[in-house]
């Protein structure tokens, strides 16, 4: 009996070396997407990286201190993408070399493969969530405390040509055109609601704006422009034409920890309950709490939905190449991303649970990707050949 079971071999240690090769088949493409995708996300920012460094004399490390303290917001949705990608370009290169069939022969099923798939997507789930619970909120905050120390020096940074600027304390900013070498504001409006009692509009051609280098109040000159007031409690409303105007305006509750609200992606867990526990009413303040509240949870949660959703696909093609394997692997996850969007849209608006919003995309993605899972085991695999040679026809 021992010279039998010798020469048969231990299966434990067998599927033992199986899924570590698979899992080392599979951490390379993991690295690999999160940096390739990491490099795509920052691309979307070299404009303004281009611009602040050209146009405004932002130094190198400040901007460099910008994109790492973004980072996090972009790994939230790298992560779990990364993931999916590894696992199904794996199983694909697998397919085509015939591995998963050499398998099959020598006696391993798919849902002995499963042990390494779900290893690597509980390391992408338990970095996902330390990102989004600590990470994100930190990686905010000192972007918000960056921004306000480069616009100690120059404020005309922050300003965008027609954009309504909103960063001062009560005062609606909007600028036409700046003229970067003298740093002239053309045709600016200012809606000025810091008076309960009365609403200024503040019109004119032209304005500089100066900076208080040990404060965070900058003074806006104006030049013949036009003031229009008017007046709820009185029921009037007035209009005067000006030669110079000067207006105060004021940063301080853009601070961290200043006078101002933290906004519900810079809270962390005890100031969302705090925020959910002591709501007024369920306005879209405290339905936005609670979808930062779940997004916690359900986004690393999408490592192992799509991370079980790619294992069948990439079985499931012996023609599809790698390009393929790309292509639905974005396809997945932008489907992933649209469905947890409209649970954003309509959880704010109260049109159903945040909960439901937040988890349904998981349950969509997890729920396809088993019952796949099932198909294959059971010998009933998706044509996914049909549909790969379906398209190349219509092509």
């Amino acid at each position: 009996m021992r010279k039998t079971a010798r020469r048969r071999g231990n299966p434990m240690k067998l599927n033992t070396i199986i899924n570590r090769y698979l899992f080392r088949e599979m951490l390379s493409p993991f690295l690999i997407n999160v940096m390739f995708f990491t490099f795509v996300f920052l691309l979307t920012e070299i404009l303004q990286i281009t611009d602040m460094i050209v146009n405004y004399k932002i130094s190198v490390l400040a901007v460099l201190l910008l994109l790492a303290y973004s980072m996090p917001y972009f790994l939230v949705f790298v992560i779990p993408m990364s993931v999916m990608m590894a696992v199904l370009l794996t199983f694909l290169r697998m397919s085509q070399d015939n591995e998963i069939i050499a398998l099959k022969a020598g006696g391993v099923g798919v849902y002995q493969l499963m042990p390494a798939v779900l290893v690597l997507c509980l390391i992408g789930a338990l970095a996902t969530f330390w990102t989004i619970v600590w990470g994100l909120p930190w990686g905010r905050t000192a972007v918000k405390a960056k921004t306000i120390e480069i616009a100690r020096s120059s404020i005309d940074i922050g300003l965008k040509e027609r954009t309504f600027n909103t960063a001062f304390d009560g005062v609606m900013l909007y600028v036409g055109k700046i003229d970067l070498k003298t740093r002239d504001l053309m045709d600016v409006f200012i809606q000025d609601e810091r008076n309960p009692e009365a609403a200024v509009t503040v019109i004119a051609p032209r304005g500089r704006i100066f900076s208080d280098p040990d404060r965070l109040f900058f003074k806006l000159t104006l030049e013949n422009g036009t003031i229009s007031q008017a007046s709820v409690k009185n029921r009037s409303a007035n209009a005067i034409r000006f030669d110079t105007y000067e207006v105060t305006l004021d940063l301080d509750r853009h601070l961290p920890g200043g006078g101002g609200p933290k906004n519900e992606k810079e809270m962390n867990f005890s100031e969302l309950r705090e925020a959910i526990r002591s709501a007024p009413e369920k306005n879209a303040r405290y339905y936005s709490a609670l979808i930062e509240y779940h997004k916690k949870f359900s986004i690393p949660f999408a490592c192992l939905a799509l991370g079980v959703l790619a294992v069948p696909l990439g079985m499931q093609s012996k023609s599809a190449r790698k390009s393929f394997g790309l292509a639905l692997g974005l396809f997945l996850f932008l489907t992933y991303y649209l469905l947890m969007s409209a649970g954003v849209v309509f959880g704010e608006a109260g049109r159903y649970p945040p909960a439901i919003g937040m988890w349904m995309p998981n349950l969509v993605t997890g729920g396809i990707g088993l019952h796949l899972l099932v198909r294959s085991v059971r010998g009933r695999p998706m044509e996914m050949d049909a549909i790969i040679a379906f398209f190349r026809l219509k092509r």
